[in-house]
């Protein structure tokens, strides 16, 4: 039993360090998940979506530090009951969002491992199994260090974290797993391949004949079977070729703009997926830059989400002199994790990525 203690002890540390680490990484991304739990058509809780970017914090460095507190063997019972009472509760999430199809990604690894909501469940069963032989062995969970080094340990991995976080939050995060990363080309990872693995449909057809009932199962060919049609019933059997760009579409007064745009050989991009909400001194650094831009022969273009209205109050504040598109929030919220963000493209690919405070290191 001591055995399995200890390898329960290890997988879960490791894991719940890891899942930490990856959020911690990304809290604006986290919280994004967060508010998707929180609104009215998943558990109606949308009370909490203003604290979202807190309670994000607070849940990934406590994850983090959890998993450090197993893995040395510090306070085992208040460690052990708060990894049961996380992962109870994660396990819940996890099956209602499975269950109930309510989000796509339960964002347990952020953007490094997307899981589906079944593969988010099947990992907190897995994950609640160890923490339970964790539980009712925790006698058996010895310190790995010196005990008067643990609260030191803890205290620096509290501070260590929080900074990290407020780092990320003041520049960007440290590691990009998104598909609008430095480097990538985005009309390519907009394009589905020619050979690319197409969807395969099941369709199950109902007949009226002879007052019964008949089903009939095809690849998506009407069938030949008589009787009087009801209705047919469309199942995906094999989900096809998904490019990692979906949803980018720039509008301007209804007319998509996507191609024209990312077409420009420079392109230097000012993404404020908010303007109502957006920090608005880092507009100031912007209006240099874009005037930069402009006479470096740069095509300079502003992407929001939000209304005529928005825009119009933040150009005549700032006097700025490019114009904004229309792009879904969502989108713009994945492509960089600030309120404004600035972005530079080359043909369409990515080759500076910046938060609006780390302005001065955009180099045109």
């Amino acid at each position: 039993m001591k055995l399995l203690v200890g390898i329960s002890r290890v997988l879960v540390g490791v894991l719940f360090i890891f899942s930490g680490f990856i959020k911690l990484n990304d809290p604006l991304g986290f919280s994004y998940k967060l508010q998707e739990y929180f609104s009215p058509e998943v558990l109606g809780l949308e009370f909490l979506v203003p604290y979202s970017l807190v309670i994000a914090i607070i849940l990934v460095v406590f994850e983090l530090v959890v998993g450090i507190m197993i893995l040395i063997g510090y306070l085992p019972k208040f460690t052990v009951w708060s990894l049961l009472l996380m992962i109870v509760f994660f396990t819940f999430l996890t099956f209602y969002s499975a269950y109930f199809n309510k989000v796509t990604d339960c964002g347990c690894f952020g953007d490094a491992i997307p899981l589906t909501p079944w593969q988010s469940f099947i990992k907190d069963v897995i994950l609640l199994i160890f923490i339970l032989i964790l539980f009712f062995n925790r006698k058996l969970i010895t310190p790995v260090l010196n005990p008067i080094s643990h609260r030191w340990i803890i205290f620096l991995s509290f501070m260590l974290s929080f900074w990290f976080c407020y780092h990320v939050l003041m520049h960007l995060p440290v590691f990009d797993f998104r598909a609008y990363k430095i480097g990538n080309n985005i009309p390519e990872l907009m394009e589905v391949p020619e050979d690319a693995q197409k969807a395969i449909y099941e369709y199950e057809w109902t007949f009226l004949h002879n007052g019964e009932e008949v089903n009939v199962t095809t690849d998506g060919s009407y069938p030949n079977q008589e009787g009087e049609f009801v209705e047919v019933q469309t199942t995906m059997v094999e989900e096809g070729y998904v490019p990692p760009i979906q949803d980018f579409e720039i509008e301007k007064d209804g007319e998509v703009m996507t191609s024209q745009i990312l077409d420009a050989e420079k392109l230097f991009m000012v993404v404020a997926y908010d303007l109502s909400h957006t920090e608005q001194e880092g507009f100031k650094a912007i209006q240099k830059l874009a005037t930069e831009a402009d006479e470096k022969g740069y095509k300079v273009v502003g992407l929001t989400a939000s209304n005529d209205a928005d825009q119009e109050k933040i150009i005549n504040k700032f006097k700025l002199d490019f114009e904004f598109y229309q792009v879904d929030k969502k989108v713009l919220q994945t492509i960089v994790r600030s309120n404004p963000g600035l972005l530079v493209l080359e043909s369409g690919t990515i080759t500076q990525k910046k938060h609006w405070f780390d302005a001065e290191d955009i180099k045109l």
